[in-house]
């Protein structure tokens, strides 16, 4: 036995086949949930992963999850991984043309979609050459000629024709897995992470409070020696790899995962309570401060006793917002967790972490603060980028430019060079400056100011236009467009230039604000002076907020 996803999560399945494993919540509020044990999880993946090989897909090929969050979607990636299939994750808020990206970028063989992306998917398909294989989730709308004339599988079709047995190949702990960016690098990037690597870096080795197993035989040991009763909330959507990481740490160690389809904070605390959650992770205050109203208003008094943590992964958690949860759940650990797609995990914030001393980070053993130009490791307070050893990616797919720019080899140790800013003092607590690069987090979501640009520029009546992030209360950002008109052009107002977005951008890429200006300043070479361009929006801001 290797380490491998799916060698790993049958040898649980064996030892705990009873136990309940998945919690689905359809539409909170209504009641429609389904539960499965850990035999039914295993045979519900196999019976899909038997019907992607009798389709012809092949080990080694890619599958998209253009999913919300369901148990089709963990379902699939178990198929995937018992049949040596490669999961990649699919945004569900692109539209069209960043599909066609996507969808190519990643070669994709396969694809199972919600019935309610099916015009999306429809409109994607003419131009993805390699996709052969599509599989729907639910009922399709009766709308759209392309939409009725799509080819595809339903997923209950697709499940009843396979066999729920195991009777797969062997497997190896180098198969992959893929997980794509926001946009943090550019355009999103697949990020190509052998089995065993994820399975230490991303899953903590199969215990994040613990040892890492020495063996893989003694994951399925420690969880049969162990007991019950611990409960993980992934609140976001699957589609970020944070949130199915979660949700594998939590069948590594043989415990319970509970999903909603979509995210609606009251009813996120009626199933603490009702479940008796343990852990809930969420991305940052976007997420929280519902959650916080909700607490103070209709769900004052919801038990939460069962509460162990809350961790925020994807974007801080503000100190404003951890103050007002920690008076309203003062059992609870609050954690701010910090890492990448390229890293993993990198370390938790410190107590004192804030305002007044910066983003401080108690990092782990494998990362440092190194020179970007040398890759060699900074002095105490010098400013460098943060750096990741052992078991990290292979690099991005598809891209060897990117990839030999981000990876690279020390002391026969492979690295990678991450796009975070940072210094570290003397007892090696890392001080995160911000990103290299311009990238914008918004609500959890990166947004790369570029694309959003070309969009912009895409209006007849732009002339130019810079994008940046202005700070949010509620989303941490919000995408502000600094904009100059052409010379005679009618007044272009914030509603009409979301409505020209919408059809080339996914929605939480589409502007919130706008600003008018004179003339976009940039350097004489041409390029963007982005410091400006945030005062410029900052202030506007500001001054429609007094």
């Amino acid at each position: 036995m290797e380490y491998n996803l799916a060698d790993l999560f049958e040898s649980v399945v064996d030892v705990v086949p009873d136990r309940e494993a998945l919690v689905y919540v359809d539409h909170p509020g209504t009641g429609a949930e389904r539960r499965l044990t850990y035999a039914e999880l295993d045979a519900a993946a196999n019976r899909i992963a038997h019907h992607l090989t009798a389709a012809g897909i092949r080990p080694g090929e890619h599958l998209g999850l253009h999913l919300y969050n369901g148990v089709e979607y963990l379902q699939t990636v178990l198929a995937c991984l018992k049949a040596r299939i490669v999961p990649v994750n699919v945004n569900y808020r692109y539209v069209e043309e960043e599909l066609v990206y996507l969808y190519r970028d990643a070669d994709l063989a396969a694809l199972v979609f919600d019935a309610e992306f099916t015009d999306r998917v429809a409109a994607a398909l003419p131009r993805t050459e390699k996709l052969r294989h599509l599989v729907r989730v639910g009922t399709p709308p009766d709308r759209g000629e392309g939409a009725a004339a799509l080819d595809c599988v339903p997923f209950a079709e697709a499940e009843a024709s396979g066999s729920p047995e195991r009777g797969f190949g062997a497997r190896s702990a180098d198969d992959l897995f893929i997980i794509y960016t926001g946009g943090t690098t550019g355009m999103p990037k697949g990020v190509l992470w052998r089995q065993e690597d994820l399975f230490f870096a991303g899953l903590f080795g199969g215990d994040p409070a613990g040892e890492p197993v020495k063996r893989p035989e003694e994951l399925a040991e420690r969880v049969a020696a162990g007991g019950s009763g611990i409960t993980f909330f992934p609140a976001p959507p699957l589609m970020h790899g944070t949130s199915t990481l979660t949700a594998f740490i939590a069948l590594n160690y043989g415990q319970r995962v509970v999903l909603h389809r979509k995210y609606v904070p009251e009813e996120v605390l009626r199933t603490l309570e009702k479940e008796k959650v343990s852990s809930i992770s969420l991305v940052g205050d976007a997420m929280l401060r519902p959650l916080v109203d909700a607490l103070r208003g209709p769900l004052r008094g919801t038990d939460l006793s069962a509460l162990f943590s809350l961790s925020s992964s994807g974007a801080i958690m503000s100190d404003t917002v951890r103050a007002q949860l920690q008076e309203l759940m003062p059992n609870v650990l609050l954690l701010n967790n910090f890492g990448s797609t390229e890293s993993g995990s990198n370390g938790r914030a410190t107590d004192d972490s804030g305002p007044a001393r910066g983003f401080r980070l108690h990092v782990n053993e494998r990362t440092q603060v190194v020179d970007p130009a040398t890759r060699a490791p900074v002095a105490p307070g010098e400013i460098g980028r943060l750096a990741q050893r052992g078991h990290v990616p292979l690099g991005y797919h598809n891209d060897p430019a990117k990839t030999a720019e981000t990876f690279f080899e020390r002391d026969g140790v492979r690295w990678v060079l991450l796009g975070d800013m940072a210094t570290v003092d003397e007892a090696g607590v890392v001080t995160v400056l911000g990103r290299g690069s311009q990238c914008i987090n918004t609500g959890g979501e990166k947004v790369y100011p570029e694309e959003v640009e070309q969009a912009l520029k895409a209006h007849p009546d732009v002339y130019d236009a810079l994008v940046a992030g202005v700070p949010d209360a509620r989303w941490g950002s919000h995408v502000a467009a600094v904009v100059q008109l052409r010379p005679d052009a009618p007044p272009l107002d914030l509603e009409a230039l979301q409505t020209h977005c919408r059809p080339r951008l996914a929605g939480y890429k589409v502007p919130r604000q706008l600003v008018l200006t004179d003339r976009i300043q940039r350097s004489p070479s041409g390029k963007a002076d982005y410091r400006w361009a945030r005062s410029v929006a900052v202030d506007a801001d500001a001054a429609d907020t007094s």
